[in-house]
């Protein structure tokens, strides 16, 4: 069809579908933006909110109680390690350096060094001493972290119960939640594609055809799109079935148009040669011939045929001659491409 346009309309035709793309785009980031704010309107729901507080809060304190404990136990225990660390150090040297001591005096065997093994048994016993006090003062610190610990797990099972329920009711508080949600996305997606379907089958050849495609394709996105990243775990089961919903009344509405269609045909067959001829637009004709087909009946012609001035299947007039010059030229130009001469008024 593009060929039996003017230039300028060409271009204005391109325009307009360049305007309805550009329209179907600023509705398009409308109804995301519109789609995406929507679970706002339900509420923000957290896990929180259905924790029984009366019967958590004791424990909670518990709890934390226990942890404080634990958080203060941790640097005592850590000087009473480092301690006991120092002092086992200290006493294994001590008893080294002793036993090699008592090593040299058997060998030498000198009795005036009896009075240096009794002061160095005793500095031995002291080490010993300290590497036992720094092992009792590090077990009582272990032993008030290993209490801290057991009453927090005492505090943090008997929690459990309480926090699997809000768990629970939190759950399905959220499903309701998103399926609501989900309901206002459909309530609001749904009407835009029944209003989209009744301007495809009555707005579309309008004047303001470029707005109406543009709310077509807008609609089009925002419910097989926009609507779906949000579909809950069932929601392909209202996908799949407007999808089929649409698939049907689509084409029933394309079997009711070509039988309509077909019969308006054949209506139109049924007429004198020159009555079809009025009905057919000039532009028409000429898209039509251009394909290669019969501009009253559609069906395939050979064109490039000279011998073929007539439709060989409903009989309308393809090519004439001229009145003024006899040239044979298209029967539907309104001048003659040879001498210029208006059709009608030859």
């Amino acid at each position: 069809m593009s060929k039996s346009l003017r230039l300028s309309e060409k271009w204005f035709n391109r325009g307009l579908w360049v305007i309805a793309f550009v329209f179907a785009g600023f509705l398009i980031g409308l109804g995301n933006v519109i789609v995406g704010d929507l679970p706002q309107v339900d509420g923000r729901i957290e896990r929180e909110q259905f924790v029984d507080r009366a019967a958590v809060a004791p424990l909670r304190l518990e709890r934390d109680a226990a942890i404080a404990r634990a958080e203060a136990a941790q640097p005592p225990l850590d000087q009473a390690e480092l301690q006991l660390q120092a002092a086992s150090q200290a006493y294994l040297s001590g008893r080294e350096t002793f036993q090699n001591w008592v090593a040299t005096r058997t060998a030498t065997e000198r009795p005036g060094q009896d009075t240096e093994l009794v002061a160095r048994t005793a500095r031995l016993d002291a080490l010993k001493a300290a590497e036992d006090k720094a092992r009792k003062d590090a077990e009582a610190q272990r032993q008030i972290m290993l209490d801290a610990r057991q009453a927090q797990s005492r505090a943090e099972a008997r929690l459990v119960p309480y926090t699997d329920a809000a768990q629970k009711r939190y759950e399905a508080a959220l499903q309701a939640s998103e399926l609501r949600v989900f309901g206002y996305r459909l309530a609001l997606t749904l009407p835009l594609l029944v209003i989209a379907g009744w301007l495809f089958a009555r707005r579309r050849q309008s004047k303001y055809w470029p707005f109406v495609w543009g709310f077509i394709l807008f609609a089009l996105v925002a419910f097989f799109v926009e609507l779906v990243p949000y579909l809950p775990s069932y929601g392909g089961y209202v996908r799949f079935g407007v999808g089929i919903i649409v698939t049907v009344l689509v084409g029933r509405y394309a079997i009711i148009a070509l039988n309509d269609y077909l019969a308006q045909q054949r209506l139109q067959e049924a007429q004198p040669n020159q009555a079809r001829r009025d009905t057919l637009s000039y532009d028409a004709a000429l898209a039509r011939l251009d394909k290669g087909v019969c501009p009253g009946c559609e069906r395939p012609v050979d064109l490039k045929d000279p011998a073929i001035d007539f439709c060989p299947h409903c009989g309308i007039g393809l090519y004439d001659h001229c009145h003024a010059c006899n040239t044979r030229k298209n029967a539907f130009s309104p001048y003659c491409h040879a001498c210029g001469t208006p059709a009608k008024a030859a």
